[in-house]
């Protein structure tokens, strides 16, 4: 294993976390009442009580938005993984399917998939990942390229410790970070430059997205809210849910 550079990795953070921030107000650039409100349950947000239309479309907007960021942010710290093992193992992207990641070391070649946090599947996704991973490892052993195999999955973040599951083990949080660089501080020490000009960048997202929230706040009192302004439920359900002919209507 080569001696990781922290510079680089420092470099390619800083570099990569804008382009996170830049995708945060590309999504809030494309937001529309309809998307919001489709993606969203509306049983639960009534059953928080919400009379106000300003705060039911802030609601609705920031877990649509917390979703999509959780997804972003998932994708930076598995492209942060890759950049991390080419530096120390001549790591790559993988063409097989479900795996993301190879490289080979100590004789051993390691397939990884990489995901960003503990809860990241279903029961039904972790079977498709193990047979994800069984498919790939039966490729290699035809090939007849790698003496032994190994495959990981690879959490970015979390408590879990190291264990074996099946065909592949799992590494988590810090020992996911050791593993890929050798350096048991690495993912303590990504954190500052994750940071860096956090404050500038969310000051202007939080601009953008006021602006926006107040637009489709508009938009929802004129769609969706009775002429005295209390919130039509019963409307806004049917927008969301209603995919049967209205009465009398042919199909």
């Amino acid at each position: 294993m080569t001696t990781l550079d922290r510079q680089l990795v420092l470099r390619f953070v800083s570099t990569e976390i804008v382009e996170f921030h830049k995708s945060r107000s590309e999504v809030l650039r494309k937001v529309s009442l309809d998307k919001v409100l489709l993606k969203k349950n509306p049983y639960l947000f009534r059953a928080k009580n919400l009379t106000l239309a300003s705060d039911l479309v802030a609601a609705i907007m920031q877990a649509f938005l917390s979703s999509s960021e959780e997804e972003q942010f998932g994708e930076f710290l598995e492209e942060l993984a890759i950049f991390v093992s080419e530096q120390t193992c001549g790591g790559k992207k993988s063409s097989a399917q479900g795996i993301d990641l190879e490289f080979d070391r100590d004789g051993t070649r390691y397939l990884l998939a990489i995901k960003s946090g503990p809860n990241w599947g279903n029961s039904s996704q972790y079977r498709r990942l193990e047979q994800d991973f069984e498919n790939a490892l039966k490729l290699q052993r035809q090939s007849g390229r790698a003496p032994q195999l190994q495959a990981v999955l690879g959490i970015c973040y979390g408590k879990r410790k190291p264990t074996a599951k099946g065909v592949y083990r799992i590494y988590a949080g810090q020992s996911f970070w050791h593993f890929l660089s050798g350096d048991e501080n690495l993912y303590v020490d990504i954190v500052e430059p994750i940071g860096h000009e956090a404050k500038r960048h969310n000051d202007d997202f939080e601009e953008q997205r006021a602006a926006v929230q107040n637009q489709l706040t508009m938009e929802f009192l004129q769609r969706f809210c009775n002429p005295d302004g209390r919130i039509e439920w019963a409307r806004f359900v049917a927008f969301n849910s209603g995919n049967l002919p209205a009465a009398g209507a042919k199909e």
